[in-house]
């Protein structure tokens, strides 16, 4: 079985601010204190691409395994392995964020998918944001009442995860505009 879901979320700040954030978001020290689920983010590849005007990065993420303890046991590990793919897109205003695990693999799938565009009742002003995520437990599968419990448990870790992570970009956006300010008060 695979739980799927979708999110949205609508930032009140314009769309270079809330992409500036996004950027800063797992690499400010501060930021990790909250996100204390990201062990390590580094930079494998980033590429300005000027036929097509896009921007390819690709990360690896590290972060705890947010699985249930015993699952945690069985597995024998804590940590897990991610890639996450980005592509900005400035001329059309959209970034697309794709993360998958690479390690784990023959016991859970999970792809996140986040993308930050205008809103389009706002799109000066606002940004909206599109979360969709799939988590697919594996060995379980013969076990399929547990399996639907355990990706249950999972989805609920990264809701939570989610949720911190836009406090943490709201955090940064106010940030930003303030910086902003100051810096047009100085001019």
């Amino acid at each position: 079985m695979v739980r799927a879901y979708t999110q949205e979320y609508i930032y009140k700040h314009p769309w270079d601010r809330v992409t500036s954030a996004s950027w800063r978001k797992f690499t400010e020290h501060e930021n990790r204190r909250v996100l204390t689920h990201i062990l390590e983010v580094d930079t494998l590849s980033c590429k300005l691409d000027l036929l097509s005007r896009k921007l390819y990065i690709t990360r690896a993420v590290t972060i705890h395994f947010p699985g249930p303890w015993f699952i945690r046991k069985i597995v024998g590990q804590d940590i897990c392995h991610c890639i996450e793919s980005t592509i900005v897109d400035a001329q059309s205003r959209s970034m697309q964020l794709t993360s998958r695990n690479v390690s784990l693999q023959k016991f859970v799938e999970v792809e996140e998918k986040i993308r930050y565009e205008p809103h389009p009742n706002n799109p000066s002003e606002w940004t909206i944001c599109r979360q969709e995520t799939s988590i697919h437990i594996k060995p379980l599968s013969a076990l399929a009442s547990m399996a639907e419990k355990v990706e249950q448990r999972y989805a609920e870790k990264v809701l939570k995860y989610g949720a911190t992570g836009r406090e943490v970009m709201e955090r940064i956006c106010k940030y930003l505009e303030a910086e902003s300010r100051e810096m047009a008060f100085q001019s």
